[in-house]
């Protein structure tokens, strides 16, 4: 069997699933055989261009889906072992978790914070929102001139290209934080 037909199989089987469409409907849709689409699925078939075209087309992703080499292993990141980015006139240390792919433009950080001066943050890039999830700890956050007070497990949206504050309230203050530009 051709080395992309696994490839192909799992992709069109997991992509059929989410976009709850039966083979029949697939099929249909894609303008193609319902023997087809079994095929691909079961690995049996060698899809010609078009055909997986057609068939990503219909189910609204790209082609680049069946043919991609996903060699994306976990990635575990402990909080124990530290290596965040302190802040220089704060006790406060992000640490990058996940870079959001270019054209996502979002990233993930753990924030870890103790009582003391606030981390106040200048406006980011325009469109920037951030979301703040408070893990431990108490904190202030949110806008410079109207931050909220968070307690675990409370949640925060707020424009990050405004002027913006992230205070911790108690010791051992953490809280995960999404910044994204819209």
């Amino acid at each position: 069997m051709d080395p992309l037909g696994p490839r192909i199989s799992h992709a069109l089987r997991r992509e059929r699933a989410r976009a709850g469409l039966s083979v029949s409907e697939l099929a249909r849709r894609a303008g193609v055989g319902k023997a087809t689409v079994s095929q691909l699925e079961s690995g049996t078939a060698n899809p010609s261009v078009e055909t997986l075209w057609a068939i990503a087309t219909a189910l609204g992703v790209p082609f680049a889906v069946f043919v991609e080499e996903l060699d994306d292993p976990p990635t575990l990141i402990r909080a124990r072992d530290g290596g965040g980015i302190r802040a220089s006139g704060a006790p406060y240390e992000a640490l990058l978790l996940a870079a959001g792919a270019p054209q996502s433009r979002s990233d993930l950080y753990l924030l870890r914070a103790e009582p003391g001066a606030p981390r106040s943050s200048l406006p980011h890039a325009a469109g920037t929102v951030e979301h703040v999830v408070l893990v431990a700890g108490a904190a202030l956050v949110g806008p410079t001139d109207a931050p909220v007070e968070l307690g675990p497990g409370d949640y925060l949206r707020y424009r990050g290209d405004a002027p913006h504050v992230f205070e911790a309230l108690e010791p051992h203050t953490s809280a995960v934080l999404i910044s994204e530009v819209r």
